[in-house]
């Protein structure tokens, strides 16, 4: 599979899982607040969270229809998944958040991983 191909598949993969995950949250405020005490007491960053996220699922899907044309993108791509994947780990190991958050931010740090190698599997040889 070529490199470009590769970055396709995982661009177009993540941000359709992405999607996938974030618009359900828009209605899940109170439920959340009530599974993870104590509610949320600001919205606003509850909220500005998931249009944040969104918008890097819509860039992960632009991404995927043209990896070469947006290769820049990908290093801020893996920062992003590296931002929330380490921060949760870290939180964890300190008592700070639930243990039931490390299997997304293990997704996370794996899609960090497949667009680091989605990176490197589409650089373009000096030779050409």
């Amino acid at each position: 599979m070529t490199g470009e191909r590769f970055a396709r598949r995982v661009f177009t993969g993540a941000g359709i899982y992405g999607v996938a995950c974030i618009v359900p949250m828009y209605g899940l405020e109170r439920y959340l607040g009530e599974q993870y005490p104590p509610p949320i007491t600001h919205p606003e960053f509850f909220y500005g969270f998931i249009g944040v996220t969104l918008a890097w699922q819509l860039v992960f899907l632009v991404m995927g229809r043209s990896p070469m044309r947006y290769r820049a993108l990908m290093l801020p791509a893996i920062v992003e998944k590296l931002g929330w994947g380490v921060a949760v780990s870290v939180l964890v190991t300190q008592g700070r958040t639930s243990p039931a958050m490390l299997p997304p931010a293990f997704i996370d740090l794996g899609l960090a991983v497949l667009f680091a190698l989605s990176f490197v599997r589409t650089r373009v040889s000096r030779e050409n």
